[in-house]
């Protein structure tokens, strides 16, 4: 448990650590936009008309436009019946043209004529050294140059500033409210200046201002895109008085740049395949600050802390879990997390959606893998420590079958059996203190199970000092009675060094009888549900078991089946029916293997 809460705490730190540094940021910011923005139905209280290229293809650069602005405020504001309620110019008119100083002059007396123009200003940031309490600091984001309207029209009309700040990655999310400037004075921005004057005008209360950061910034819900606040006129529609007056009776009318190369366009969080023109960027500001909906980023300290706590809830509850159970609890984390978010967003509150289904992610990948290698070495751990007590062959059969292999059961087929048994080892046990007898014994043991593996037999069991082998079973081979007599004499060959180092080292000498029958035999899992063999049963078993009891030291008795299953491969001696096997009727013939025939 300890293992797994160290785990689970360095994981979760280490991911919450990225998402802090700001890993995710970019895909992260994507996700949200197409997870959050979305557009919705037209307002008909907001009207954009563009100046497009058509339209500066007819008048002239949008710099030069300035009688023709008049002459648009005063065809707008012509029927006072069919005035809109605010004119917002989303231009820069920052000095006096001399060229031109009647056009000057009309534009500032038409906005001071009927007091609902709106024109925009600009300001440029930058880092500034402040020097407070005797020591130098740098002020970051400050406004360190402020260009309003010319005097006459900064007079006759409201203005504010109409900077848009992209973020880091270079997407419009958030806009800003105000700004200061070098003089000290606070500046609205251009749409919530218009919003104020609409309020104003239509006697309707003003919202509240959105909650902002240390600089000024509010996160921006869109709501449409250029073309939902447009109804196909473009500015030249206008001043050539091709408009009906109907269309922008009571209305916010913004008249804007949205010719292509005027550098007013951006992308924007609602979408990240078009720019989106400056005015239209206005227009959906005012919306917001009309619908007095504006969600704000929870505390990334907050989100952080969640984060971490989620990461280790998913660590801890993944460790060593099935798949169907890990991929369960990843499906439900993801999904709940991102219906948070859409629910928290609805309530005005803003979540890193990616974060949490990115760290599910990689906890689970992680856990997979991390679960397959411990299951791996936990099987090769059980393989290692029963192939002590199990034969390799048996086990990899049975983990090939799987859960099969633990049924009750087996199959009839013919096989090969070898019983070897020590001879004199009571005399033996009778002289020799345990701990000897039983090093004896195991050198013994470890002989003859080198012996049946070296000639790809099963070792199937060990009783006592004897030992029983199986060829054929459970996977069938190539003249495995050929391997069961070559283990035979490997057994009678290696004894003799053996036996002579124990005389040596002990004075006790010890040799083997050996018994090898051919035949069917059942073969499986034989015993209890709770506790079986994996082993073969039958007559042909019991009759090398008694081929073994009657078998001197040093010599290997084998049955006829075995005898013509070697062919003239095996030198024999037939001892007829001279030895009475308990079970077997008159004329059962027992051999003597003497040597195989290698070359045959």
């Amino acid at each position: 448990m300890k293992r797994r809460v160290l785990t689970a705490l360095i994981v979760s730190a280490v991911l919450t650590l990225a998402m802090g540094l700001g890993v995710l940021y970019v895909p992260d910011n994507a996700f949200c936009d197409a997870l959050y923005q979305r557009t919705g139905l037209q307002n008909s209280s907001i009207m954009v008309i563009g100046i497009d290229q058509e339209t500066i293809d007819e008048l002239g650069p949008v710099t030069g436009l300035r009688g023709e602005m008049a002459t648009a405020i005063e065809i707008l504001n012509a029927d006072p019946d069919k005035q809109p309620a605010v004119i917002g110019i989303d231009l820069m008119y920052t000095g006096e043209n001399r060229e031109a100083k009647d056009s000057d002059e009309r534009l500032a007396a038409a906005a001071s004529k009927y007091q609902n123009v709106v024109v925009g200003a600009d300001a440029k940031f930058g880092d500034q050294a402040v020097f407070t309490n005797g020591a130098f600091s740098i002020k970051t984001h400050n406004v360190t140059g402020w260009y309003p309207p010319y005097p006459a029209l900064a007079k006759a009309a409201l203005y504010g500033h109409i900077n848009e700040m992209l973020d880091k990655d270079g997407i419009f999310r958030h806009a800003l409210i105000s700004i200061h400037t070098p003089e000290g004075t606070q500046i609205d921005s251009f749409a919530k200046a218009i919003y104020s004057l609409w309020c104003k005008r239509t006697d309707t209360p003003k919202s509240n201002d959105p909650k902002t950061s240390a600089h000024g910034f509010y996160y921006l819900p869109f709501s449409s895109s250029e073309q939902g606040y447009s109804d196909g006129f473009n500015f030249l529609d206008l001043v050539n008085g091709k408009i009906d007056p109907y269309y922008y009776k009571d209305k916010i009318i913004l008249i804007g740049p949205t010719a292509p190369g005027m550098q007013d366009a951006y992308i924007t969080s609602l979408n990240h395949a078009a720019e989106m023109p400056g005015v239209a960027i206005q227009a959906n500001i005012i919306e917001a600050f009309q619908k007095g909906f504006f969600p704000r980023e929870v505390s990334e300290a907050l989100q952080l802390c969640v984060c971490f706590i989620i990461c280790f809830l998913i660590t801890f509850f993944l460790w060593k879990r099935r798949i169907i159970s890990s991929v369960i609890i990843w499906i439900l984390t993801c999904a709940l997390w991102i219906l948070i978010c859409i629910l928290g967003y609805k309530s005005g509150l803003i979540l890193h959606a990616l974060w949490i289904p990115v760290c599910a992610t990689l906890l689970f990948i992680a856990s997979v893998a991390w679960n397959y290698a411990f299951t791996r070495k936990e099987k090769r751990i059980v393989t290692d420590t029963f192939g002590h007590y199990i034969d390799p062959t048996v086990m990899n059969q049975l983990l090939k079958e799987g859960p099969d292999a633990l049924e009750l059961g087996g199959k009839t087929q013919d096989i090969a059996v070898l019983f070897v048994d020590i001879r004199g080892f009571t005399a033996m046990s009778e002289k020799l203190d345990a701990e000897t007898v039983v090093e004896i014994v195991n050198r013994y043991l470890t002989l003859t199970t080198e012996c049946i593996v070296r000639n790809h037999g099963t070792l199937d069991k060990f009783v006592g000092d004897c030992t029983m082998a199986v060829w054929n079973a459970p996977i069938e081979q190539e003249d495995p009675v050929y391997f069961a007599c070559r283990a035979a004499l490997d057994m009678i060959e290696g004894s003799k060094a053996l036996s002579d180092e124990l005389m040596e080292r002990f004075g006790q000498s010890v040799d083997f009888g050996i018994g090898i029958n051919w035949g069917p035999a059942v073969f499986g899992n034989i015993g209890a549900p709770k506790r079986m063999d994996y082993t073969a049963i039958g007559d042909t078993v019991n009759t090398a078991s008694r081929l073994e009891a009657n078998a001197e030291g040093g010599t290997i008795l084998i049955s006829r089946a075995v005898a013509d299953a070697l062919g003239d491969r095996a030198k024999t001696i037939s001892l007829g029916s001279s030895i009475k096997l308990k079970g077997k009727s008159e004329g059962f013939e027992i051999l003597r293997l003497l040597e195989l025939n290698e070359e045959s």
